[in-house]
């Protein structure tokens, strides 16, 4: 059931391939009226509803937009009604003031996007190595919202769960907006946007590793916490160690070393059993922050990353564990990200496939790697203590939780 995989990526910036010629949308509010406005230049050249074809938008009530996209478009193609519930006050007076425009992104977006993110997660961001290829799955968009010109806030939301889950993901906004409301007009347009394409989509899930407040309890239900676990060590140095503990070519002292599974293996074990029912946290697979129900169409996404799956014992399996494949990140030269996610309570068989993932990911690897592992919260004191005290790596920080929150779309 083993699998030979490639085990590099490189970290830049997107390539010129995605071309697209995206509908933009514009939200601008006051005290008295809220419109839309909608942009299609490609299907405004044949109808005499604009002039200046130059100008990028095009500006009208909703019933005459709705009327042009119908004319452009088709009346089943997309649909947008403003919420009225979205009313003023509760808007910032900043933002009461000043108007969001907000447009489907595109790769010439990226520059612009990561020089307003750069205090995004310790140099740890993950937006660089997914923002290609979220501008090209077809269930998948990336909105921005723009204040005067200028990037200030971007989102993306994709359909999850046979349509029934949209999932937002990539949410940032710029250092000088934050605390303005700008994240909550986001997400109410990005709502708007999908629930108008995806009639079906009943709930909204994220994941959060800051502090919950009393609100977040009023918004979200909890559906499930992983401690995060961060470590940083450089490849050459846990090398040696390794094979100082005897681990350097076997990372496995038990007579039943952790099983790689191929594809097969994945879809029965996840898809025709109900073997993995007791080992995700709440029927949960949490994938580098992307939770997932156990149904064929996510596993259509899951099974196209590069990723490492493993258990104990395909029988009858305690532990399983996602391993990303290592990323250069935007840290230095030669830093990488080895992301491990880790589902199961026996702590042995949790330190077993952790270093079975470690001596496979970081063989050929030269550098400093930044290891983030995600792990039942009670196992997170006793692999930071194997972590410093057996392996000798850095622990980096103190325990934080990985939240998987949601909330029904209404």
């Amino acid at each position: 059931m083993g699998t030979a995989l490639s085990r590099s990526r490189s970290w830049g910036r997107p390539c010129a391939h995605w071309a697209t010629c995206p509908m933009r949308w514009s939200w601008r509010s006051s005290s008295k009226d809220l419109t839309w406005m909608v942009m299609a230049r490609s299907a405004l050249k044949n109808l005499s509803l604009y002039s200046d074809l130059n100008s990028p938008l095009l500006e009208c009530p909703i019933s005459s937009t709705e009327q042009t996209l119908n004319q452009c478009f088709g009346s089943s193609c997309f649909k947008m009604k403003a919420d009225t519930s979205l009313t003023m006050p509760q808007l910032p007076e900043a933002m009461s003031q000043a108007g969001l425009q907000f447009a489907v992104a595109t790769e010439e977006d990226f520059d612009e996007i990561m020089a307003m993110s750069q205090d995004i997660d310790g140099g740890l961001d993950y937006f660089p190595t997914r923002y290609t290829s979220w501008l090209q799955e077809t269930n998948r968009t990336v909105i921005l919202a723009r204040k005067q010109g200028k990037v200030i806030a971007v989102q993306s939301v994709c359909v999850i769960d046979d349509g029934e889950t949209m999932l937002v993901e990539g949410l940032r906004v710029a250092p000088q907006e934050r605390g303005k409301g700008v994240i909550g007009v986001l997400l109410h347009f990005c709502s708007e946007m999908v629930t108008s394409k995806y009639p079906e989509v009943k709930v909204r899930r994220l994941t959060r590793d800051d502090q919950l407040g009393p609100k977040d309890f009023q918004k979200y239900r909890i559906i499930t916490k992983q401690g995060i676990l961060l470590v940083h060590f450089r490849a050459e140095d846990l090398k040696f160690r390794l094979t100082e503990l005897g681990l350097g070519g076997n990372t496995s002292s038990s007579n039943c070393p952790p099983v790689l599974l191929d594809h097969t293996a994945i879809h029965r074990l996840y898809l025709t059993t109900d073997l993995m029912q007791g080992v995700l946290p709440n029927a949960t697979i949490i994938q580098n922050w992307q939770p997932f129900k156990p149904l064929p169409s996510n596993m259509v996404i899951l099974l196209k990353k590069d990723i490492d799956w493993m258990v104990d014992n395909v029988s009858n399996p305690t532990v399983a564990s996602l391993c990303t494949f290592p990323f250069r990140v935007p840290i230095g030269d030669d830093w990488y990200y080895l992301n491990i996610d880790m589902f199961g309570k026996d702590l042995d068989l949790v330190r077993q496939q952790f270093l079975c993932h470690l001596q496979s990911h970081t063989t050929t690897l030269k550098g400093h790697v930044m290891c983030k592992m995600f792990l039942d919260p009670l196992l997170w004191t006793p692999m930071a203590e194997f972590c410093h005290n057996t392996l000798g790596v850095e622990l980096v920080e103190e325990y934080t939780e990985q939240c998987v929150l949601e909330s029904d779309v209404i």
